[in-house]
């Protein structure tokens, strides 16, 4: 590990020459490339000063007493910055001058600053964070520490050292290192800037290391099941008991547009029935904490209808034996691979074909899928609903219908 220069030295500004024309004596102290400038009340006659000695030359009593106390200084600046090490403080040129003056303040860290960010967020589960934002703020500081653990040598940085190197090299680290994805890249980053957002707020960070570094997200074209592919895999017949179980899963998330984490919390106080007798299915998103309300078609009805005496499902209060996430997609595949499907099912998969397959290619308006799923607008919805050959095919008969009358 390469140690990192610390140096003491005193000099005197010429240029700035005090009433009796002297000129004063400053002292900078250096630490890793980053200095302090302090004004020492002293002074010396410009003649008589030595930079290469950093001492007053002369022989009178003003000169012997300045070199005694630089002398002095320097042993005791030498002194704070061993102290420091010893404690296993954070050294930095403002940490061993603050001490020195008495003021020893504790510095905001880089690691500190998140952590604290990270914990309040952690408090607000449920109303202002859903459990997967605070995590993925987790996640990224995870990262941040093992990029400045890597390239800097040490556990943490000070928050005034966070610069526009580190944020690009963070940057790189998430894809050459982590191998994310671009979109998943950009949700870190934003994740970083928002800390630093904070840290600016608050005057802990005078410049903003984001300053002039722009992120764009990539279109990503997301898989969903034609109507045919949703029946194959419905109609399906499994010997092995935990397909059957994914796949009926699966189909209840393809026909109601849940996403993984509120199949698996879904509870009998979350299906209502309105006055005619329809069953809907009206609870908040564990994501958002939006609202859904979907009503229930006869196939998740049927599978609700299957599970309704699992033991599991009675043991936990919940209305379907849902498997983890990853056990899930882990079995989604051998379901595909079954049904002769080529695409990568994903939980996720079922909740993109339940908006473009089951809801608009059914004339759903885009309102109305968006209130099934639980967005607060129309613009996420969209980047679920996919146009459709087939939809596209309707409405050009339609507009060659139109035509027809018009010739006739």
């Amino acid at each position: 590990m390469e140690r990192k220069r610390f140096s003491v030295l005193f000099f005197i500004k010429r240029s700035k020459l005090l009433k009796n024309g002297e000129a004063p004596v400053r002292v900078r102290v250096t630490y890793d490339r980053l200095y302090v400038e302090l004004q020492l009340k002293r002074s010396v006659k410009v003649p008589l000063w030595s930079q290469e000695k950093e001492k007053s030359t002369g022989k009178d009593r003003n000169s012997v007493e300045l070199n005694h106390y630089i002398d002095a200084l320097r042993v005791k600046f030498y002194q704070i910055y061993q102290d420091l090490e010893l404690e296993g403080k954070i050294i930095s040129a403002h940490a061993i001058v603050n001490r020195y003056q008495g003021k020893d303040e504790t510095f905001k860290t880089l690691y500190n600053v998140f952590k604290e960010h990270n914990d309040n967020c952690r408090k607000l589960i449920g109303t202002d964070y859903a459990d997967i934002t605070v995590r993925r703020y987790d996640n990224c500081l995870k990262y941040l520490m093992e990029l400045v653990k890597r390239d800097y040598k040490v556990d943490d940085i000070l928050l005034r050292e966070v610069n526009g190197e580190l944020v690009r090299k963070f940057d790189l680290y998430l894809k050459t290192e982590k191998h994310c994805a671009q979109n998943t890249v950009i949700r870190y980053m934003k994740c970083f800037k928002k800390v630093i957002n904070l840290a600016i707020a608050n005057e802990w960070l005078t410049k903003n290391p984001f300053a002039g570094i722009k992120f764009h997200e990539v279109e990503v074209n997301k898989q969903f099941l034609t109507q045919a592919e949703i029946n194959r895999i419905w109609q399906k017949e499994f010997k092995i008991e935990r397909l059957e179980l994914v796949r009926d899963v699966f189909i209840f998330c393809v026909y109601t547009g849940l996403a993984f984490i509120d199949v698996y919390n879904l509870r009998p106080e979350h299906v209502s029935e309105d006055s005619n007798g329809n069953l809907w299915i009206v609870k908040p998103r564990e994501k958002t904490n939006n609202i859904c309300n979907i009503p229930l078609l006869s196939i998740p009805k049927q599978i609700l209808e299957k599970y309704k005496d699992n033991p599991y499902c009675m043991d936990k209060g919940t209305l379907l034996p849902v498997p983890c996430n990853q056990k899930m997609n882990s079995y989604l595949k051998e379901i595909a691979d079954l049904c002769g499907i080529k695409k990568n099912l994903t939980t996720h998969t079922a909740r993109h074909s339940f908006a473009s397959v089951i809801a608009l290619a059914n004339n759903v308006s885009l309102p109305n899928v968006a209130k099934m799923l639980g967005h607060s607008s129309t613009r996420m919805t969209q980047h679920y609903a996919k146009v459709l050959d087939q939809t596209i095919l309707r409405d050009m008969q339609a507009v060659e219908k139109q035509i027809n009358i018009c010739t006739v």
